[in-house]
């Protein structure tokens, strides 16, 4: 992977890192707090549903960050080593994480009886989504195991 390349995206991953921290910071509790005061029959929400949010959103940062340092990994030409695993070990128990935040969210509006269609739909698809990044981070994982065996291999051959 060039190095122009991998720049680019680590440049844009601190921008998306500083954006996430801002939405933690005002944008979550703001909506949490003009939620409540909307909907005052779920305004006891306002505090766990924030706490959900700046969950789910430190998640996203922490995919971001392991992302960070397998890109590292890249320019330096050692992805394929032990070292790349506990990168996407913590990838892939942040998005199992998140995703039953998701399914928590679900499950707590669900019991309340307050959910629309629109909103049942978007959780829904927020589980089904996490899973399947989930899924494929385990598919991913065990790519990176065979091809770091192979590498091994190659490297006691030459």
């Amino acid at each position: 992977m060039q190095r122009t390349t991998i720049v680019f995206l680590k440049s844009l991953i601190g921008v998306l890192l500083a954006l996430l921290l801002c939405c933690q910071v005002f944008v979550v509790p703001a909506v949490a707090a003009q939620s409540a005061v909307r909907y005052s029959e779920i305004a006891y929400f306002e505090i766990p549903g924030t706490i959900v949010g700046i969950l789910f959103l430190l998640c996203v940062q922490v995919v971001l960050v392991c992302v960070w340092r397998l890109l590292s990994l890249v320019r330096e030409d050692s992805i394929f080593s032990d070292s790349a695993f506990p990168d996407v070990d913590v990838s892939l128990g942040a998005v199992a994480f998140a995703t039953f935040l998701v399914l928590v969210a679900l499950i707590a509006l669900s019991l309340t009886g307050f959910m629309t269609p629109s909103i049942t739909l978007l959780l829904l698809l927020g589980v089904v989504v996490g899973a399947g990044l989930s899924l494929l981070i385990v598919v991913l994982r065990r790519l990176l195991r065979k091809a770091s065996q192979l590498e091994q291999d190659l490297s006691e051959v030459v």
